[in-house]
């Protein structure tokens, strides 16, 4: 027995002398950033391809220089399950992982939900593509790259007058849904300061049967249908709009432009347009090489390849998951540091140009943005269509 604790001994000793030469070379020194997502739930396809563009930043540049030593950057993912009453106990998680900086949501309510939890440990987050103002309002912390509703909500007035000709709307949102409830009031506003009129309805929660609502619609003379909803709805939406047989335009922001809504609608006669963040066919040169390089990786694993839909259409969101990563990382080397205070300074002063344009934050934390881009499924391909860069009026 004594000769195994002396081997013990001397294994472990050998162990602590090694580690010790790790020191300054970077494999003992790690820096963790936050991944604040939804894999399941209403928004789960979303928040999986707005996780692959971050793992797909992380598979480019995986290290940082701080201070004169090289760290590891290591992806601390949490499900927040598309719940806002779930979404506190991910971000503890991500607390309890001691992470430096987090990222995300797909989401205004979980992000706006988990907030005060990141504020209390004093850990900054970048906002993906949350584009509801109450994320960065009244704090210091909360930071996005993404636009916000107030100017989604007047892009998509402004597309429904110009291409439709539109006097009356539909709009159709979900009860106690930040994002949906606030896009459809921004809408509604935008709308009829353009002279327009519009009926409105809400749905609650676990609502699956959206045949009455179309209805109405239909019975309103609307002349567009917007429906700022997540996946989850849009799929029910576009297939009970395709029985019903609906010829009104369905407009919807950037929750719609994903896989999930080109399958739905793919062999329709629906006309279905949405407003987003970042276009496949961006030619810039940074544009095209992400997305020539994106899709490779893609294609070369399966589950990847899977959690994007079963295919390599490139999402906005995940343009602006990998935008939000490198932007974390412009924060660390600004900062030089792993402490989360230092980053949070630092990220007040960031500019990165990015896939997406060029990021820099006002004096609370938003991106300056002033254009979305609009485009059209083409059902009879499930393609999306580039239509137009839209900005106001």
């Amino acid at each position: 027995m004594k000769k195994i604790a002396s081997i013990v001994l001397i294994l472990c000793m050998v162990t602590v002398m090694f580690a010790g030469c790790g020191q300054g070379t970077g494999s003992g020194n790690v820096i963790k950033i936050g991944v604040f997502e939804p894999s399941s739930g209403d928004n789960g396809a979303g928040g999986k391809q707005e996780v692959l563009g971050i793992e797909y930043a992380h598979s480019k540049v995986n290290t940082v220089e701080i201070d004169g030593k090289t760290y590891k950057i290591q992806l601390e993912i949490v499900d927040n399950e598309s719940s806002n009453d779930k979404a506190p106990s991910a971000a503890a998680k991500l607390v309890s992982a001691k992470c430096s900086v987090v990222l995300g949501s797909y989401g205004s309510g979980v992000s706006i939900a988990a907030s005060d939890v990141f504020a209390s440990a004093g850990i900054p987050v970048i906002g993906i593509s949350c584009t509801n103002p109450q994320v960065t309002e009244g704090n210091t912390h909360y930071f996005r790259i993404c636009y916000l509703d107030p100017f989604q909500g007047t892009v998509l007035a402004n597309f429904a007058v110009d291409e439709f000709k539109a006097k009356k709307a539909y709009i159709l949102t979900k009860l106690g849904d930040d994002y949906s409830v606030g896009l459809g009031n921004y809408f509604k506003k935008a709308f009829e300061a353009l002279g327009g009129t519009v009926v409105e309805e809400s749905f609650q929660e676990g609502n699956s049967d959206f045949t009455a609502y179309l209805t109405t619609a239909v019975n309103s003379g609307a002349e567009v249908i917007f429906a700022p909803t997540s996946t989850e709805a849009a799929s029910l939406i576009i297939n009970q709009a395709k029985s019903q047989g609906i010829n009104i335009p369905l407009l919807a922001g950037d929750t719609w432009d994903s896989s999930v809504i080109l399958e739905a609608a793919k062999g329709s006669n629906l006309e279905i347009c949405v407003s987003t963040f970042f276009d496949e066919g961006d030619d810039s040169a940074l544009g095209s090489e992400f997305v020539k390089g994106f899709k490779q990786w893609l294609n070369s694993d399966s589950t990847k390849l899977q959690n994007n839909g079963g295919n390599d259409i490139v999402a906005a969101v995940s343009a602006l998951g990998y935008d939000a990563y490198m932007v974390a990382l412009e924060a660390i080397k600004a900062a030089n540091s792993t402490d989360s205070k230092k980053i949070n300074e630092a990220l007040w002063g960031v500019k990165y140009t990015g896939v997406t344009g060029s990021i820099a934050f006002d004096e609370i934390g938003d991106a300056i943005r002033d254009v979305a881009y609009i485009k059209r499924v083409n059902p009879s391909n499930g393609s999306w269509e580039f239509v137009a860069i839209q900005s106001v009026k």
